[in-house]
This record gives C-alpha cells, sequence and structure tokens, in this order.
C-alpha cells in the first residue's frame, strides 16, 4: 500500500464562505435591498398620506426582488443541492465498496471541498481493499504450496516402499520437481560405486546430446562436442554455438540451475538438476527446503535399493561358496583318489610287460584327470572369489590380467564405454561367459594375441568383443569335439538368461570371435537367481 502524507479535512467557516462560493451573495444581497426598498417606499406613502398607489410605487422593488429570488433558487439548485445528490450517491457507492465510486466529482462548485475528502477516503479504502485481496491472494497461494508440498512428501513416503524400480521412481519425481519450481529442464543421475556419475533421465533437452554423451568415453562441451582431458571447456559465446549446431543455447545470465541432491548418512547418491530461468528460487526458503526434504527421502531409497542390491549380492556369495564346499568335498576328492590310484597303477606296471598301447592309454587316462583336477580347480577359485562391487569392467580387467598371467598369451583388454551398471546376476553371467570364451582359446585356439574389447552401439546396445588369432574352427570339426561343444552351449543358455544374443565367427586359420550383445537392464528389486 502507498503512504500518503496526512492531509486534513477541508472545512467552511461561516454561511458566508459557502454563499459566495456558491454565487449567492450577490443575488441575496440585491433582493434583500429590494424588499428594504419596498418597505420604505410603503412607510413613505403612509406617513405623507399621499394619493398615489402604494403597490404601483412598490412593483419596480418587488419585481427586482422577484428577479433575485430566482436567481438565488436557480444557484442554489445548481450550486449546492444537485452536488449534493450527487455527494450522498457518491457516499453510499463508497461505503458498498464498488471501484472507482468517486469518479465524476470534479464539478462539485461549493461543495468540491468536501467532494475532494470524499474522493481522498474513496482512494484510501480502495487501496486497503486492494492490499487487503493481494494478502489474501498470498495466503491462499501459500496454502496452495503448502498442500501441494505436503501432497508430495507423502507421495514420497509412500512410493519408496512401494516403488519395485528405483528408475521409474527417480523419473517420476523429476517430473514433479520440474512442474512445482516451472524449470525448463532436468536431469537426474545416480552415483556408481565407482564414484562416477550415471545418468538415469531427463527431461527438456535434446535427445540426441544426452544419448551421445552417455556413449561418449569422454566428457562433452556444453554444445556437445567431445572433449579429452586437458582440454579447454569453451572458448566461444553460447550464440556461436547455437548458430553452429542449430539449437538453442542458454548462457548462465538467462539460466540456473538448481540442484538437489539425494543424500544419506553425509554421502551423495544422486542428484537432480534443474535448469530455470533467472530469477531464481534463491528468495523461496520453503521451496528449497522442500527440495532438501525431498532429496533425503529420495536419498533413502537409493541407499534401500542398494542394501537390496548388497544383499543379493552377498546371497549369491553364500551360494556359491556353498557350491565351491559341496564340489571339494564330493567331486574333487573323487579326482584326487581316482589320480592318486592312477599313479598307483602306474607305478606297478611300470615293470611289466604291457604293450605299448596301454602305456599311452594310461598316459591318456592321467593326463584326462589332470585337466579335469585343474578345471575343477580354477571352478572353485572362481566360485570363492567375491564378486566386484565397482561393476562389471573392474571384473573383466581382473579375469584378463588373470588370463594372461596364467598363459603368458598377450590379451589386451580396450573399454570404450561410460560408466554404467548391471544386476549382479548380469554381471556374473557375462563374466562366466568371457571366462568360457577365454578358456576355449586357452584349450584349442593356439592363439598368440587376444583383445577383449567393450563398447556400445547407437541404438544403446553394448558389446563384448573376444577375438583371437589361433587356428579357428569348422562347424563339423566343432560337432566332432562334445566337450567343446557342450561348453558353448552353456555359453549360448547364460545369454539367453540375461537376453542377450551370442555370435561365434571362425574359419580355420584366421581365429575366432565371439560378440556378446545385451542391453542393461533396468535396475528392478533383486531377484534370487545366481549362477
Amino acid at each position: 500500500m502507498t503512504a500518503h502524507p496526512y492531509r486534513p479535512p477541508r472545512t467552511i467557516d461561516g454561511v458566508w464562505p459557502l454563499l459566495g462560493t456558491a454565487g449567492l451573495v450577490g443575488p441575496s444581497v440585491v433582493l434583500v435591498t429590494a424588499l428594504l426598498a419596498a418597505v420604505i417606499a410603503l412607510m413613505l406613502d403612509w406617513l405623507t398620506k399621499t394619493q398615489l398607489d402604494p403597490i404601483r410605487n412598490c412593483l419596480p422593488f418587488l419585481a427586482v426582488a422577484l428577479i433575485a429570488v430566482v436567481i438565488i433558487a436557480q444557484r442554489l439548485h445548481r450550486q449546492v443541492l444537485r452536488p449534493l445528490v450527487e455527494l450522498n450517491q457518491s457516499v453510499a457507492r463508497v461505503c458498498q465498496g464498488e471501484p472507482g465510486a468517486s469518479r465524476g466529482l470534479e464539478n462539485m462548485a461549493a461543495l468540491s471541498g468536501l467532494a475532494d475528502d470524499i474522493a481522498s477516503l474513496n482512494e484510501e479504502l480502495t487501496e486497503l481493499y486492494e492490499e487487503m485481496d493481494s494478502r489474501v491472494a498470498r495466503q491462499t497461494q501459500r496454502l496452495a504450496q503448502k498442500t501441494a508440498s505436503l501432497k508430495i512428501l507423502y507421495d514420497v513416503a509412500a512410493t519408496i516402499n512401494q516403488a519395485d524400480d528405483l528408475e521409474d521412481l527417480l523419473l517420476r519425481f523429476l517430473r514433479v520437481l520440474k512442474q512445482m519450481i516451472n524449470g525448463c529442464a532436468a536431469t537426474v543421475r545416480v552415483t556408481m560405486l565407482d564414484g562416477h556419475q550415471h545418468l538415469v533421465g531427463a527431461i527438456g533437452l535434446d535427445d540426441k546430446l544426452v544419448r551421445d554423451q552417455d556413449m561418449a568415453p569422454v566428457d562433452l562441451c556444453l554444445c556437445g562436442t567431445a572433449l579429452s582431458p586437458g582440454d579447454i571447456l569453451c572458448d566461444n559465446e553460447a550464440r556461436f554455438c547455437a548458430t553452429l549446431y542449430g539449437r538453442q543455447m542458454f548462457t548462465s545470465e538467462e539460466v540456473e540451475a538448481v540442484t538437489v541432491p539425494l543424500d544419506y548418512h553425509d554421502e551423495q547418491l544422486g542428484l537432480y538438476t534443474i535448469f530455470i530461468e533467472k530469477p531464481g528460487i534463491e528468495a523461496r526458503e520453503d521451496i528449497q527446503d522442500l527440495l532438501a526434504t525431498v532429496g533425503h527421502h529420495l536419498g533413502v531409497a537409493v541407499a534401500k535399493y542398494r542394501s537390496d542390491a548388497e544383499t543379493q549380492r552377498l546371497s549369491i556369495v553364500e551360494e556359491r561358496n556353498s557350491l565351491a564346499h559341496e564340489l571339494h568335498d564330493s567331486l574333487a576328492q573323487t579326482l584326487a583318489s581316482l589320480r592318486f590310484q592312477c599313479r598307483l597303477l602306474a607305478d606297478s606296471l611300470a615293470d611289466s610287460a604291457i604293450p605299448t598301447e596301454a602305456h599311452s592309454d594310461l598316459a591318456r587316462i592321467r593326463n584326462g584327470l589332470d585337466e579335469a583336477n585343474t578345471e575343477l580347480r580354477e571352478l572353485l577359485a572362481s566360485f570363492r572369489a567375491p564378486l566386484d562391487r565397482r561393476g562389471l569392467v573392474p571384473g573383466l580387467t581382473k579375469l584378463t590380467e588373470r588370463f594372461g598371467q596364467e598363459t603368458g598369451i598377450h590379451v589386451f583388454f580396450q573399454d570404450n564405454c561410460r560408466p554404467f551398471e548391471l544386476t549382479a546376476t548380469e554381471e556374473l553371467q557375462i563374466l562366466r561367459i568371457v571366462q568360457e570364451a577365454l578358456a576355449n582359446i586357452r584349450k584349442h585356439a593356439k592363439a598368440l594375441t587376444v583383445r577383449v574389447l567393450l563398447t556400445r552401439e547407437a541404438s544403446g546396445t553394448y558389446v563384448i568383443l573376444v577375438e583371437d588369432d589361433g587356428i579357428g574352427f569348422n562347424a563339423p570339426r566343432l560337432a566332432a569335439r562334445p566337450g567343446e561343444q557342450i561348453g558353448l552351449s552353456i555359453m549360448e543358455e547364460r545369454a539367453r538368461r540375461i537376453g542377450a544374443e551370442l555370435r561365434i565367427e571362425s574359419e580355420p586359420g584366421e581365429g575366432t570371435r565371439v560378440e556378446l550383445f545385451f542391453v542393461a537392464q533396468r535396475r528392478t528389486r533383486p531377484a534370487a537367481e545366481a549362477a
């Protein structure tokens, strides 16, 4: 409300100033003078007792008095009575709170001062009404925001324990938070175990730019150009990039980023980033508090999901250890006994005259038992090895390094993808497929060099390539080796279990290519699946 200086109301001191303002003084003086003259004329006629008609002598004075009365009546009606009626109507409208009730009071003649006071009073009342309406509107809006905030918090609290898919939960509230603060774009990322930020989803951003950024192994500039470490982020203005790439670019003077961390026990598990036009929400402490509360609740949801995933991982580890113990107590002991008996048989037949073929068969049996024992020990070691909690890439790195150390073959692992996340079941199946492919290379390929490549196609499909420069094989030869046929069948079964596709290409003398195509599935509530 605008503060007006105090202005005392105008008053009229006495009747004569009012008559003067209304123009009634002159006609009143003329009226009184004419009447006095008529009275004096009558008195003179009566005193002198002339024979003239006294009424005729008074007629001129009475005529002047009559004219004065007419003039007084007209001016009284025009200057006092009619403005008084208009003032009365205006006051009635002011009392009813009508806007503009004092309009039309410009020419109030003798009552102009009173009209100005009424107009001033009406203006102040109007401003009071407007201020009251604005306060009511603000309070109503604040109550509506409070109600919306409580609804959002209720939805968050109710959804955390019911959501089976973390990404669906985060994407749902990504749209809610963007609409709540009227943002023009928004993203949500979760922090992976290796510290990298994984993009879950985005609203209002260029889909191609988001897809390319997720595929590129290095960071991108604001305009989408790939940057290697040490590059300058950008030395051009945003309008230059907008013209060059044909899409709108915003500067820090136009928009600002509102970040909502998903915290749990002082650990940031994810981050919402909402881009809004300036001015932002710096002055809205209630909105900031609401965003912080929502971020904390969603941080609890992410922590709960991680806890479920860790529970699944520990369950798989426990089951693998149990299988390893069973194999060690049964099959491993049986193989050890057979190897010992075979050695005793060889010692007993060493000085006997038996055919050479028998010695060859015995040697083959011993070699087969030794190979089976080695493979069983590797399987037991693999079962007892803990699952790497950092993801697929560290597991592949360890697998290839151990393969190179055990075989002496030059093996190269190349990762051309940005960090991504898989379920424990997916990681385990993929590692087993790669492990089986490397085992086949060690047994049959006679290779000198092996390459393991992890890439991502434009469609979002991940590809793991295992290729060697060995002797290769053809289909008839593969069918003649039942053991290897079983191994390839197991690889295909593992691929189907996670919805992946396995392709094997080989030619005699040209080496072998094993390609696994898979899509990182949505991280749903962990299921009890084991290798």
